[in-house]
């Protein structure tokens, strides 16, 4: 399904991973790939373009980006400001008036996401679409790009908690309690052991 004035997808990879040492994220290999690679592949064909939004090793990343004609972009913050920063640079640097978002250390994103987050923004009159499972998940969202000068506001204004910025926007919270398996995701070493238990289990 393809959104009126169209759907830019944006992998946030620009935290710190503290959890995991330091190590970015992204480029951490599961499965023999870097779970940029995995959360890339499963957002390109629900949306019409791609931009990674990263603060460190720019170049690899622009490597992995490449063959999705992905673009990287940085936040205009300094010191990781956490993922609203992202994604006010996503919705700066998209030309389409939508922006999903999702995480760059969950590799199994589902490949109805976007669909479903439009489905039920569209039922709500929401302005924001944001997935629920056990609780929201809200790096996993769809938001306009006609909200940047309400976030970059509440930037400007110190404000970084993400689902404070959303209690001040219609936001329909959308059910994926069928698919648990998509908001797993890897913050600590054991964490990245289990998943990759859990995707070796789920080859052919």
């Amino acid at each position: 399904m393809t959104l009126s004035g169209g759907v830019t997808g944006l992998v946030l990879a620009g935290g710190q991973a503290r959890r995991m040492g330091g190590d970015d994220k992204g480029l951490i290999e599961l499965a023999g790939r870097p779970m940029i690679d995995h959360a890339l592949a499963a957002l390109a064909p629900q949306v019409d373009a791609l931009l990674v939004n990263a603060n460190r090793h720019l170049e690899r990343y622009r490597e992995l980006a490449a063959p999705y004609a992905a673009e990287v972009v940085s936040d205009t913050l300094a010191d990781y400001q956490g993922p609203l920063a992202g994604i006010a640079r996503g919705l700066a640097t998209c030309t389409t008036d939508w922006l999903a978002c999702v995480p760059c250390d969950s590799p199994l994103i589902a490949t109805d996401l976007v669909a479903r987050l439009e489905a039920a923004r569209r039922a709500a009159d929401a302005e924001i679409a944001v997935a629920f499972c056990e609780r929201l998940q809200p790096v996993f969202a769809l938001l306009p790009r006609a909200l940047l000068p309400s976030l970059e506001a509440y930037l400007e204004a110190g404000e970084r908690k993400i689902d404070r910025w959303y209690r001040r926007h219609r936001v329909a919270e959308v059910d994926f309690a069928d698919r648990p398996e998509q908001f797993l995701n890897v913050n600590t070493p054991q964490q990245h052991a289990e998943l990759a238990r859990t995707l070796a289990a789920m080859e052919p």
